[in-house]
């Protein structure tokens, strides 16, 4: 072979080689382009050489290449809100001290405003020699992780507070409950709990999310439903409401079925609520058919359980001694019931 042939057949490997390498960093670039994951590189002073689709997606802006540098996102702030200069970045990090940098939480805000919480994961390149010429970088988004660990917190938080409640209102009941004897005590003690129970049963349906009065007043009447009428405008109450409006259902139930309507077969009640102009809220109760209604000597434990349940909700709660049986008017602000829209 003469020296020409064999010097054209060097250039000829020479181009297979090089079109060997093209080919492989265009597969590495195909692969890099079909993951999901933010993914760039630069250069060993930081400019960026490379960014994926996913990274335009991540940071809502394409990046220049050769003049960006760090980072790709517009914006950077570290967990704690306060603004993190490009140049103190991570990725900065990794490649000014030549070593890999794990365990970070950072936020990109993209110029629209929006704000991502996101992993880096900046790892330097070195050449065959030791020496950085350059880094990669994956950006992974966490805002769905965070957002998540926020709901659980506070998720756990409401179950303590809610659980602090419901203990210190059983104590009150347990307090305020007067009998004769141990099996009076007992019964009425237990037939309160229950009625608490119903109350907290419909709240831990709705996660602690607002309670639909009707099914609420539905689930307290329990055996006497069918001897009361009920009816009133759709209302959504506060759970901590519910259980106050629970425990005065319970009780005026309990009168009924031992001293008034209810403790005869002829006997009925009405029970209606209401929300005025003014956004009063108005429960009435109302007896019939039953015996006359007289008030008592003294006041009784079910008078003490509603006196707190009315001074929970900052109401007022009026008694009717009729012939024709008890009436009772409940009139508080309806935004002592119900959630506040926000402003």
């Amino acid at each position: 072979m003469s020296p020409d042939s064999a010097e054209a057949a060097k250039v000829e490997v020479l181009h297979e080689a090089v079109a060997a390498f093209r080919r492989r960093e265009f597969g590495f670039r195909d692969i890099l382009e079909d993951l999901p994951a933010a993914i760039y590189t630069t250069d060993a002073d930081g400019r960026i050489t490379y960014f994926n689709q996913a990274c335009v997606d991540f940071s809502g802006r394409v990046p220049t290449l050769g003049d960006d540098q760090w980072c790709v996102s517009w914006k950077l702030y570290a967990v704690d809100g306060k603004p993190m200069p490009h140049d103190q970045s991570p990725m900065a990090i990794a490649l000014k001290e030549g070593r890999t940098v794990r365990g970070q939480e950072a936020i990109a805000e993209r110029p629209d405003g929006t704000r991502i919480h996101f992993a880096p994961f900046p790892t330097p390149i070195f050449d065959g020699s030791g020496q950085c010429i350059g880094a990669i970088n994956m950006l992974v988004d966490i805002t769905e992780q965070k957002l998540a660990h926020e709901r659980l917190a506070l998720l756990a938080r409401e179950i303590d507070h809610r659980s602090n409640n419901l203990l210190t209102l059983i104590q009150s009941l347990v307090r305020l409950t007067k009998a004769g004897t141990v099996e009076e005590y007992r019964s009425e003690l237990e037939g309160r709990i229950a009625a608490l129970a119903k109350a907290n049963s419909l709240i831990t349906d709705k996660r602690w999310n607002d309670i639909d009065l009707r099914a609420l007043v539905g689930q307290e009447l329990g055996a006497v439903r069918d001897r009361i009428e009920f009816d009133g405008p759709d209302l959504q109450l506060l759970p901590s409401s519910a259980q106050s409006l629970a425990m005065i259902i319970h009780e005026l139930c309990t009168n009924a079925q031992k001293y008034g309507a209810l403790s005869v077969d002829r006997g009925r009640v009405r029970l209606s609520w209401a929300v005025d102009d003014s956004e009063a809220f108005m429960l009435k109760w109302e007896e019939v058919g039953g015996p006359a209604a007289v008030e008592p000597v003294s006041k009784n434990t079910g008078n003490a359980i509603i006196a707190a349940a009315v001074r929970h909700l900052k109401a007022k709660f009026f008694r009717d001694w009729r012939p024709a049986g008890l009436h009772c008017t409940l009139l508080c602000n309806t935004a002592n019931l119900v959630s506040q829209p926000a402003a």
